[in-house]
Order: C-alpha cells, then structure tokens, then sequence
C-alpha cells in the first residue's frame, strides 16, 4: 500500500473520533446539501488540490474525481483550469501528477 494510504490508515485507527468527526464535516458540505452534484464538486476539490500543490491531496482528488464517475478528459480538463488562476508552473506540475496518476485508470 502506498504511503500515502497508510498514513490515511493510520489516522482512522489512531484518532478514530476525529476522523469521524472530519468525515461528517465533510458530508455536511457535500453535495448532499447544495445544489453542486458529486462529480462537480469533485472537480472542484481537483481544481483547489491542483492549485495548492499538494501532492498528495492532488493524488487523492484524482483517485475520489474518479469514484465520481468523472472521466480522465473531465480530470485532465479541471486540471488545465489552474493555468489562469494558480498560474502556468502549478498547472504544469498538476499536469505531471495527474500523468503519472492516469495509468492506474487508463482500460
């Protein structure tokens, strides 16, 4: 298991009324209570993870924009965004991310 999921794994067992507290906040802005669908606010969470350059919440906005039933076009698209926003360089490095991600999806 990769690093990242291990130390995801660690902080459910660890800290495990904290976690549930995080996931309940989490489900209070969701798309369960607005007006966005999943798979937007999927993207969106993509598109501020791209912008912020943290790699792992990058990789883990990949892997939930996924489980949305967004498509890696949708993915690589909301990516492109931060270009104009973020700027051109973090753009790019989401872009890298995001490549190295694809092929676990990728048929």
């Amino acid at each position: 298991m990769e690093a990242r999921k291990e130390n995801w794994k660690y902080f459910r067992e660890k800290y495990p009324e904290a976690w549930k507290a995080y996931e309940a906040f989490g489900k209070h802005l969701g798309s369960d209570v607005g007006p966005l669908n999943s798979k937007t606010c999927a993207l969106i969470k993509l598109g501020i993870a791209a912008a912020s350059q943290y790699d792992y919440a990058l990789r883990t906005q990949i892997e939930k924009a996924v489980t949305a039933s967004c498509t890696l076009d949708e993915i690589e698209h909301a990516i492109l965004q931060a270009a104009t926003t973020a700027g051109y360089a973090r753009m790019m490095a989401a872009l890298m991310i995001f490549r190295e991600e694809r092929v676990k999806y990728q048929g």
